[in-house]
């Protein structure tokens, strides 16, 4: 493997505001920012799309709030950025939902001295919304504007006022077409109960409509409104690197750096049996490689996975196992936590003004699943069982600075992604995530969690144990998109980690149900009809690269 496939991270007032406004808290981790090394456009505090520079903001005064609807019915409030660095100017305003702490940024920009005509004022204003006629918890009534762009140009987002008069053409700046893209709703920020009324409306997070680490659209932090009554025919747009060159990533040793200050701490279930493993202790152990049609001559995996087959696509004609001795069958299933590896894959995202830091660790074995039923907890036999279990975290780092905004952890066929803000950080500003319980789901916080409806469904329990992994210590970047780096041939094999199961998935569920008093059996059946095929373990699953999340973005 190269120098650059066996990297190591070794090293590694609360303030009382006014009654109405929900938010009284601003978030910040834990310490200051790493000093990153020098080199390159990563963490220079600006960014260069092409002819138009961008710089990100998080420093905010409050516009306007409400304290109802929206997400926990506790309202939003609206911001404007506190300060523009020199020569920079507003794009659009801010908001969140109040069942948060203060966590955000927008983007200002201005043009480059190659290209002045890259921004321009607005002609007018339309008023999109006022809160005047809603009987809601106010401070005050606020007005949401967008800007009217001139030929050529477009609004890349709103300005929020407290007063019906319209905001003056001088406060934001629309952007030149050829510099923006088209853009979808993200996350539910607010929104008013009385979906009839016409004067109502929700407000989204804003987020490029294209995604993926090919994509060049760029978030601008902003938020995108929906009249409930008709949505208007203009509404922003987001912007767009226009560079071929991905100069803002990290290189090398920023990667290192930012595995040192970010690695994730994960803590196992205290009852946990199938730990993590290195890949190569896996094939050095036993691990063996079935061809269809010669089932009975199955071949040993070389120590770096060479004798895989490459690429192709997942046809069913190779897959893995464990060996057949039964004694090296139980040993590579406990896994070895103590020398296991985090595998690294990073990644350009929204047109390379974030860098994403998927972190991949495997595991063997993937216990048996349990069930919540009413009461009862009850152990489902073989189902949920199975071979080569991959999952994954993706920290999302800023390009600006460098700083963490977000991670996603994976939770089975789905995942969550939540901000920096609302994660439980260990030894600085390392993020912590709980590994359920024989499944190994990533959590952010303990607890139980459960896939189905109410009270019943599959457990995914989790609990600060004792053993830990800390993610940096033995880290390994497997890929790095940017820098083309040479790749461990078992990243490129495309079939399966695991092989079908040998019983027959209905005949176990059978045998669950048949064990279960009269009602539960169809809470049982209920359940088992919504779980996904990877949690039942009906065969083993693919490795990372054949993941849509690999050449994607996590959440979607």
């Amino acid at each position: 493997m190269s120098k650059m496939g066996n990297l190591l991270a070794n090293m590694f007032k609360k303030k009382k505001k006014k009654k109405l406004l929900a938010i009284e808290n601003i978030s910040r981790l834990s310490t200051q920012l790493p000093d990153f090394p020098k080199g390159g456009g990563f963490a220079t505090g600006t960014i260069d799309l092409g002819g138009l520079e961008v710089c990100q903001v998080s420093t905010f005064n409050k516009i306007w709030a409400t304290r109802e609807g929206g997400p926990g019915g506790v309202g939003a409030t609206f911001y404007e950025p506190s300060s523009m660095p020199d020569g920079f100017f507003l794009l659009g305003h801010y908001s969140q939902c109040n069942n948060n702490p203060l966590f955000g940024w927008v983007l200002g920009a201005k043009p480059c001295a190659s290209d002045p005509l890259s921004l321009a004022l607005p002609t007018s204003y339309s008023l999109v919304w006022t809160s005047e006629s809603q009987k809601i918890k106010q401070d005050n009534n606020g007005y949401i504007w967008l800007p009217m762009a001139p030929n050529g140009y477009k609004a890349v987002g709103y300005v929020v006022t407290t007063s019906p008069e319209k905001p003056s053409l001088e406060r934001i700046r629309c952007v030149r077409s050829d510099f923006t893209e088209t853009v979808e709703v993200d996350r539910w920020i607010w929104g008013l109960k009385d979906e009839i009324d016409p004067n109502g409306l929700n407000v989204y997070g804003l987020r490029p409509k294209d995604k993926g680490v090919q994509a060049m659209g760029v978030s601008t932090g902003s938020f995108l409104v929906q009249n409930i009554g008709g949505s208007s025919d203009v509404s922003p747009c987001c912007l767009k690197n226009t560079k071929s060159t991905l100069f803002s990533m990290p290189n090398l040793s920023q990667i290192k750096a930012l595995i040192e200050a970010y690695s994730p701490i994960i803590y196992c279930h205290p009852d946990e049996k199938y730990f993590p493993y290195t890949v190569n202790w896996f094939f050095q152990n036993g691990a063996l490689l079935y061809q269809k049609g010669l089932e009975t001559s199955p071949s040993a995996v070389q120590p770096d996975g060479s004798n895989l087959p490459q690429g192709g696509s997942d046809d069913g004609s190779y897959w893995l196992d464990l060996p057949i001795d039964d004694s090296a069958k139980e040993k590579i299933k406990k896994g070895d936590l103590d020398n296991a590896n985090a595998y690294f894959h990073i990644k350009p995202m929204f047109g390379a003004t974030f860098t994403d830091m998927a972190i991949w660790v495997f595991y063997p074995f993937n216990g048996p699943a349990r069930a919540k039923l009413e009461f009862l907890t009850i152990s489902l036999g073989k189902i949920g069982e199975h071979v080569g279990d991959w999952e994954h975290l993706t920290l999302r780092v800023s390009n600006f600075d460098g700083s963490l905004k977000c991670v996603y952890f994976s939770e089975h066929s789905g995942g969550t992604l939540l901000d920096a803000s609302q994660l439980e950080f260990e030894n600085g500003n390392k993020p912590v995530a709980y590994a359920s319980l024989n499944g190994h789901a990533f959590y952010s916080k303990p607890g139980l969690v459960l896939q189905g409806s109410g009270r019943n469904g599959i457990r995914n329990d989790t609990a600060k144990g004792k053993a830990v992994m800390d993610t940096g210590v033995r880290a390994v970047v497997v890929a790095v998109d940017h820098l083309n780096a040479v790749e461990p041939p078992w990243l490129n094999y495309n079939r399966k980690w695991g092989p079908k199961l040998s019983y027959e998935i209905a005949k176990e569920i059978e045998k669950v149900k048949n064990a279960l008093p009269g009602k539960l059996k169809e809470v049982f059946e209920r359940i088992v009809k919504g779980v996904p095929n990877e949690v039942l373990g009906e065969e083993g699953p693919s490795g990372p690269k054949m993941k849509n999340s690999w050449n994607g973005d996590d959440k979607y």
